[in-house]
């Protein structure tokens, strides 16, 4: 197929898939043995297909950031001294895995220390509907990008999707977070949350700041964005992106205060704020996560502005599908609550669907 319809592709696969679980969802009761079944040998089926896809896929130029990582696993290949400063796991790890495999079957490797954590956590506090958060996942707005492209900064994600898996387990949660850390430096964003929002969970501050942080941001973004990156908080690449959007203005499509972006990112504060306070689920877990999500995603609101800000957003947005398909499917909150996720679920796609098919 064409280079430039690879990425397409996937969408349309999960638009078949969703248009599957939909039909399912109006026709099958969620407590249906049999639908269940059904739609784990399908889940199991579309996540290797998945994997499998996004492992094998051609590497090429279309797939920009997939060629730096290319040509320096190439050059550990040809023994070249490479200087390691940073994402120390990262670098090593690719370093190690060039002697002995390819570079395709690196970035299929890859693929699959990606999606796996999702799986491992979706089994964990999903069970016998594990697929409907998997697909949550994988139908996220920024998930094949980060899987194809940002494969750090989605590494780095996926390590702290795992970390969560042992949440009453300090001793392991917080070295997988210091792996994460070690991918990709910017996880210091939602591990400081994590820890903030872990030591005062009280998700109406967390509201509140989350609010606060849009006027502060078309009041002084520049401010904002010089602040943080004095901070020393992100790689040195991702302080470029805060302090040096007018030189890289033409690698980047849209820059200034992405109103699309917070209305995607108000859905997730919404659906905590319904499930909390309207639907009255006190659930430590799902309380420390929103208030993750909260401060996360205020820290991009701050430097919305920034080229390449959605490097930034992805910070947050990772954490989206848990957001919402926690409660729906560990809670009975509605009397149709499959037809309802359905529904939910089919939108959150769509507008994954609508912004990355070019038609």
């Amino acid at each position: 197929m064409p280079l430039e319809s690879y990425s397409n592709l996937y969408y349309y696969i999960l638009l078949v898939v969703m248009i599957f679980v939909i039909v399912n969802a109006f026709s099958f009761d969620v407590r249906d043995q049999k639908s269940i079944s059904i739609i784990s040998i399908v889940g199991w089926f579309v996540t290797i297909f998945i994997m499998f896809y996004m492992g094998f896929r051609p590497i090429n130029g279309v797939f920009i950031d997939m060629m730096v990582y290319a040509n320096s696993f190439y050059k550990f290949q040809r023994g070249a001294t490479v200087k390691i400063e940073k994402d120390y796991v990262f670098n090593y790890f690719m370093k190690w895995c060039s002697t002995f495999m390819s570079a395709k079957n690196f970035f299929f490797f890859l693929a699959t220390l990606y999606i796996v954590p999702c799986i491992i956590f979706s089994k964990k506090y999903f069970r016998q509907y594990w697929f409907f958060a998997v697909l949550m996942f994988l139908s996220s707005f920024s998930f094949w990008a980060y899987g194809v492209n940002g494969m750090r900064n989605g590494l780095a994600t996926a390590l702290f999707i795992l970390g969560l898996c042992f949440y009453q387990k300090k001793y392991l949660i917080y070295p997988i977070f210091l792996l994460a850390y070690f991918m990709h430096a910017s996880m210091i964003i939602p591990t400081f949350a994590f820890f903030v929002s872990g030591f005062y969970k009280n998700p109406k501050i967390y509201i509140f700041i989350w609010i606060l942080a849009i006027p502060m941001s078309l009041l002084g973004g520049d401010v904002w964005m010089s602040f943080f990156s004095n901070l020393g908080i992100a790689e040195d690449r991702a302080t470029g992106y805060l302090v040096d959007n007018v030189k890289n203005m033409s690698k980047f499509s849209s820059t200034g205060f992405r109103w699309d972006f917070v209305l995607y990112s108000v859905t997730a504060i919404f659906a905590g704020y319904y499930f909390i306070y309207k639907k009255k689920i006190v659930d430590d877990f799902y309380v420390h996560l929103f208030g993750i999500y909260c401060i996360a995603n205020a820290f991009w609101i701050l430097v919305i502005s920034a080229a390449f800000s959605n490097r930034f957003a992805y910070l947050s947005w990772f954490l989206m599908p848990v957001i919402f398909a926690y409660p729906m499917f560990r809670y009975k909150i509605w009397n149709d609550q499959y037809k309802v996720f359905g529904i939910i679920l089919f939108m959150y796609f769509m507008f994954t669907f609508l912004m990355n098919v070019k038609f």
